[in-house]
């Protein structure tokens, strides 16, 4: 049995299959990347911006908090969210500088602070084997 399949022992005693631990950890990744979303579009809303500024936002903290779940960097969780998010939002972020280069700064403390947070709480809870 190699270490992609072998079976680990979680704090219970249960014996959960590797890959079970690496879904549930998929969830967390998909579940905080919906609330970071949600936390990013809501002062999108405030300021009336368009719906597809808002989609686009929201899909991008999704697909991030997948990737940090997946990512087999070693790092910390809060840098891995930060290095990850700024990663996915550079080619956005070219686009964006090119017409509104004002707006880059709330997107980049938006990113900033929602990707530490979302690496922290992935790492955290994505970590914890049940």
């Amino acid at each position: 049995m190699n270490s992609k399949t072998k079976d680990n022992e979680n704090s219970n005693g249960t014996i959960v299959p590797k890959s079970e631990h690496e879904i549930c950890k998929v969830h967390y990744g998909i579940g905080f990347g919906i609330i970071a979303g949600f936390i990013d579009i809501i002062p999108m809303m405030i300021q009336k911006l368009t719906w597809d500024a808002n989609l686009s936002a929201f899909s991008m903290w999704v697909v991030i908090g997948f990737i940090l779940s997946i990512s087999e960097l070693k790092m910390k969780g809060f840098l891995k969210g930060i290095i990850i998010s700024f990663l996915i939002l550079l080619p956005t972020a070219i686009l964006i500088a090119w017409k509104e280069p004002i707006s880059l700064f709330p997107i980049t403390m938006m990113t900033l602070i929602l990707g530490g947070l979302l690496g922290y709480f992935v790492d955290k809870f994505g970590n914890n084997k049940k």
